[in-house]
């Protein structure tokens, strides 16, 4: 039997591609098209509950005495709460890209991993932390972005 695919779309290989003669992985590859639409729409429901979590993070910091105004500590929380929302919606950009290309997008895989790694260190307590562990935050962030800018400096792109 001759396995081979269809013509890939967008000139790449598209994984999970319809195959011409194997109605099994046929059917296999509609099943993970299908559990690839729910993770999308389960990202949205935690897209929604994240802004809702920024709303009620503000509501509670302006709310508290005194009211209506912001220190340093709650500006963070909020920096945080908006940042999330922010990684979320690059994985659901990252998902919806998959469905539609089978393909991963590694520069923006990257650059939602460099966007959360930045949300860590913007939201860090320095006095708080062992030396290690912002070494080791810094070497994340130097390798990430070392990658990036190795993946965008590729011909062609």
């Amino acid at each position: 039997m001759d396995f081979t695919r269809l013509k890939p779309e967008r000139g790449h290989d598209n994984h999970l591609g319809e195959r011409v003669d194997d109605p099994l992985i046929d059917r296999l590859h509609w099943v993970i098209r299908q559990a690839i639409r729910v993770l999308a729409v389960l990202m949205v429901a935690v897209i929604l509950w994240t802004v809702a979590d920024v709303v009620l993070v503000l509501y509670e910091k302006l709310s508290d005495p005194p009211f209506l105004l912001l220190d340093l500590n709650d500006i963070f929380v909020v920096f945080a709460a908006f940042l999330a929302v922010l990684i979320a919606i690059e994985i659901f950009v990252n998902i919806t890209l998959y469905l539609r290309d089978d393909v991963i997008h590694v520069k923006l895989v990257i650059a939602t991993a460099l966007m959360a790694i930045a949300r860590k260190v913007i939201v860090l307590d320095l006095s708080t932390l062992a030396p290690t562990y912002l070494f080791g935050i810094g070497v994340v962030v130097l390798a990430l972005g070392v990658t990036y800018w190795l993946v965008s400096a590729r011909p062609g792109d």
